[in-house]
């Protein structure tokens, strides 16, 4: 079984950074794509950024120039590095894995970001 487990959330002021880890159980050669999703209540979690095998990244309009995806395969470790952070942001984060049709998720780790 996958298991994914994101860290690196909290408060921080808008105009601050943070960087989120997500550490994976299995070699993430396996994934087809690794990528970042937020939610907020009552709003369904949409991707925030992505990358695919062959390192192909794509951006939510509202992140780019601020967010960078990235991963480190010696570690099985993906990481989104977050600048210039806006309270907007405000969210739960989850990493996302997937395998063929096998989407994996992990437990989700909050950012909140004051004005």
């Amino acid at each position: 079984q996958v298991q994914l487990v994101e860290s690196g959330g909290g408060l921080v002021q808008a105009g601050g950074s943070l960087r989120l880890s997500c550490a994976a159980s299995t070699n993430i050669f396996r994934f087809n794509t690794m990528g970042w999703y937020r939610q907020t209540p009552g709003k369904e979690r949409e991707l925030v950024a992505g990358i695919t095998g062959g390192g192909s990244t794509k951006y939510e309009d509202s992140v780019k120039g601020r967010f960078t995806i990235s991963r480190d395969r010696t570690k099985n470790m993906g990481y989104l590095q977050m600048n210039s952070l806006k309270p907007e942001d405000t969210a739960v984060y989850y990493c996302n894995g997937q395998i063929l049709l096998h989407a994996y998720w992990g437990q989700g780790t909050q950012v909140t970001v004051s004005s």
